[in-house]
């Protein structure tokens, strides 16, 4: 069969067309999704057929690509290295190493894409995942196998949030994909957020700003089936993606590019069906499960922004985190009165559900009256939950703050809580 493959001859097309960010080619046979590679040596990704030809996305700069240039089918879809060797290594969008480090091509290669785990055959989320943050863990749970947003605006500690998980889960993997970041940023949160300790048990993909939008597109996934493998060998893995937003926003690109109409704020349909496909492949499967935390960079603090809202409808819960704490120097900045986890009475017990609604009620009652307190106008007495919130708030404040290279155990967290209610009660 080798003998026959090597002597078959080899097919070449000509690009034909160029327009955007998309090529056509025309003179080559290919289905949607596979890659060809055109003169001088760029990677497309062939995104439609018609009786002109191909209709192809680069996946690389196009500078040099002109009319007439040939191209070749390479054989199928775009595939990615996989398997234990991946962890404490970086990778480009494509799955590429950019570390310098040694050579990938002795680990198994799999296609980009894979079907989402069936609906039925999902086991149920019943587990807690420990996430080294006290606040998170206590107050918006993380089940084993869930999905959950992080919304924020630009600048409030999404990615410092995110190294804080990566270096404190419990989880055996991390998977971070980091797509749409600046340049500047990528090494900082490789070197002071995540560390060589955090570094060691993650996977990194990184496309940055200026990266096509293909490429980075194509990281998120790229990212989710490299998560998909280590959870198919039966291990518990966190991917985190940072942001979930840029993503759509290379779909936009590309999208906008093909011709599609612009919809809501300019996001063409395909951008609404491709986040559920992206979405539901994280989960729990027989054996393993992807915990996945996806930041959403919402548009002006706008939680309603179309991203956001179509994320929160897909997603088991969502974190916000607030800027009027990130000013005042509150880390993390959540608010947790505006956070919620769907999975939180699958995964505490009813002790520990009674204890972080105790705290909650104490910070929805100091909320109300804050404004009052600050102008002198509150009186004592008028309300039971505020009197007890302002005469535990030193305490409150020190239980939400956490350094952001301090790791609490999940155990640990649940205690804290637990004493800080019941000393209170007492």
């Amino acid at each position: 069969m080798n003998v026959l493959e090597a002597a078959r001859p080899l097919r070449l097309g000509r690009v034909t067309e160029l327009v955007g960010l998309h090529l056509r080619v025309r003179g080559l046979h290919a289905a949607v999704g596979d890659l060809v590679e055109v003169e001088p040596g760029v990677l497309a990704e062939v995104a439609a057929s018609d009786p002109d030809g191909l209709v192809c996305l680069p996946l690389g700069e196009t500078t040099g690509l002109r009319v007439g240039a040939l191209a070749r089918h390479t054989g199928g879809p775009l595939r990615v290295h996989v398997g234990d060797a991946l962890r404490g290594r970086i990778l480009d969008g494509l799955g590429r190493p950019v570390d310098g480090g040694p050579s990938l091509d002795h680990l198994p290669l799999v296609p980009v894409q894979h079907p989402a785990p069936a609906a039925l055959s999902r086991p149920r989320i019943a587990e807690q995942l420990g996430t080294g943050v006290r606040v998170l863990d206590t107050l918006v749970p993380v089940g084993r196998g869930q999905r959950i947003g992080v919304m924020a605006g630009s600048g409030v500690g999404k990615s410092s949030l995110l190294s804080m998980v990566a270096r404190g889960t419990d989880a055996e993997v991390s998977v971070i994909a980091l797509v749409g970041e600046r340049g500047r940023e990528v090494r900082e949160f490789l070197e002071d957020d995540l560390g060589p300790e955090g570094l060691s048990r993650s996977v990194v993909v990184v496309a940055t700003s200026d990266a096509p939008p293909v490429e980075r597109l194509r990281a998120a996934f790229v990212a989710t089936r490299i998560a998909e493998h280590f959870r198919d060998t039966g291990k518990h893995v966190v991917l985190m993606m940072d942001s979930l937003t840029r993503v759509a926003m290379a779909q936009r690109e590309i999208g906008l590019s093909a011709g599609e109409p612009p919809a809501t704020r300019g996001y063409p349909p395909s951008v609404f069906a491709l986040l559920p496909r992206l979405l539901e492949r994280a989960g729990t499967a027989a054996g393993g499960s992807i915990t996945g935390i996806y930041t959403v960079l919402v548009e002006g603090d706008d939680l309603q922004d179309p991203v956001g809202d179509t994320a929160r409808s897909i997603l088991d819960g969502h974190v916000v985190l607030s800027r009027r704490l990130a000013t005042a120097g509150h880390f993390p900045s959540i608010d947790v009165l505006e956070s919620i986890s769907r999975v939180t009475g699958a995964v505490t017990t009813p002790a520990q559900r009674r204890s972080a609604t105790d705290l909650r009620r104490l910070l929805a009652a100091h909320r109300d009256v804050r404004e009052l307190v600050e102008i002198g106008a509150y009186v004592p007495g008028a309300d039971a939950d505020a009197d007890r919130a302002i005469a535990l708030l030193p305490q409150l404040d020190a239980f939400l703050r956490q350094d952001l290279h301090e790791t609490v155990r999940l155990v640990d967290a649940w205690s804290a809580l637990a004493d800080l209610v019941d000393e209170d009660a007492a």
